[in-house]
């Protein structure tokens, strides 16, 4: 018997083991035969070795995350459809920007009759007011998610206020379902529960950009360093390839006065999260943080901002706080909260690991996308 290909479409290769891991495995298990294709992943890489070792066929492609250039973006389109006639995928997913845009446009082109889409997060283009330029860029990129979309099967989106804004502007038509899902998930049993640490330590896991909250982590550092010179603040990340990303020279401050103890890009960040008493994301506008997921899991309060995705894993109060969006005086006062209030901090770590496995079990949400994409 002839097993039914998937074919998984990605723009940055670490986060098909780091997000996608699990959905493929099970994938694997129900028979199929699964491909991955993203740009870099190259035949000694980690990556490219440990989906080899789980069954998967790996397809390097060239595609650039960020930037706009008509002939590369092309040459994308080209080589996903060569890729999927290839492989003969008759079931197609994609996430990020482009993967969605350029890897469902490209299924539909070459006939794959199941073409599914998730939406795991606006970006740059759409977080702020824009103008000049990035007005420019927005109105593109809604125009290319218009038309691809319409050629996608079902559409995930990892909150409710992605779904609403992508239907309010119609860059959804209504003939396509959508459906929302928890966040990518996170598996409970490899992120367990581990003791706090005995002074107050809070912890930032993010891309190193504006819009992660980065500044206003180290400008709430700051005032509270000044307040509780006992707290700690560190800092897992690295400086992405993006308009909108943190200058070295503002990382470096930030290391050199000690607001910030900055512990680099880690492959497993659990050791990190080992090390905090409380997890922080200011971010402006997230699908649904993976980080806080993982940080949930191990037992941690979350400080996080009232903003879509990011409100979905925090109940205010309960299991951590919610700030205004780009207000880091708020932000500095729920830290001080934190830092005065121990005992709550302990108990609302364990709502969080409570929360997690309720909600945000990375089997529960796969199995959601499973049946929705009609696999079994």
């Amino acid at each position: 018997m002839v097993k039914k290909r998937f074919l998984i479409i990605a723009s940055y290769p670490d986060s098909l083991i780091g997000f996608r891991r699990d959905l493929i495995q099970e994938i694997l298990d129900l028979g199929y035969e699964v491909h991955a294709a993203a740009p870099g992943i190259s035949c000694d890489s980690l990556v490219d070795k440990k989906l080899i070792s789980m069954g998967v066929s790996v397809h390097n492609i060239p595609m650039s995350r960020t930037g706009i250039n008509p002939l590369k973006d092309l040459c994308s389109i080209l080589m996903l459809c060569r890729v999927i006639k290839k492989t003969k995928s008759e079931y197609v997913l994609a996430y990020t920007v482009k993967p969605v845009i350029y890897g469902t446009l490209a299924a539909w082109f070459v006939g794959a009759q199941r073409r599914y889409s998730l939406i795991t997060g606006l970006g740059y283009a759409f977080i702020g007011s824009p103008s000049g330029l990035r007005r420019i860029l927005r109105l593109f990129i809604q125009s290319l998610y218009r038309f691809s979309l319409a050629k996608s099967c079902i559409v995930f989106f990892q909150n409710p206020d992605d779904e609403a804004l992508f239907r309010d502007r119609n860059l959804l038509d209504k003939s396509v379902p959508s459906c929302v899902v928890n966040g990518s998930g996170v598996d409970v049993s490899e992120y367990c529960v581990t003791p706090l640490p005995q002074r107050p330590v809070f912890l930032l896991i993010a891309r190193l950009l504006g819009d992660k909250g980065v500044r206003e982590y180290a400008a709430a550092a700051e005032h509270v360093r000044s307040i509780h010179p006992e707290a700690k603040f560190l800092l897992v990340g690295w400086i992405d390839d993006n308009p909108d990303a943190i200058k070295k020279s503002e990382l470096d401050s930030w290391v050199e006065n000690g607001t910030l103890e900055f512990l680099g890009k880690l492959s497993d960040v659990r050791p990190a999260i080992a090390q905090s008493s409380v997890y922080v994301l200011p971010s402006y506008r997230e699908g649904t943080p993976r980080t806080v997921l993982e940080a949930m899991a191990m037992g941690r309060a979350v400080i996080t901002t009232d903003a879509p995705g990011c409100r979905e894993t925090v109940v205010d109060g309960d299991n951590g706080f919610l700030v205004p969006v780009q207000n880091a005086p708020a932000l500095a006062d729920a830290m001080i909260s934190m830092i005065e209030s121990p005992l709550r901090v302990v108990a609302m770590g364990k709502r969080s690991r409570e929360i997690a496995e309720e909600k945000y079990d990375v089997h529960k949400v796969n199995a959601v996308m499973l049946k929705e994409m009609g696999i079994s």
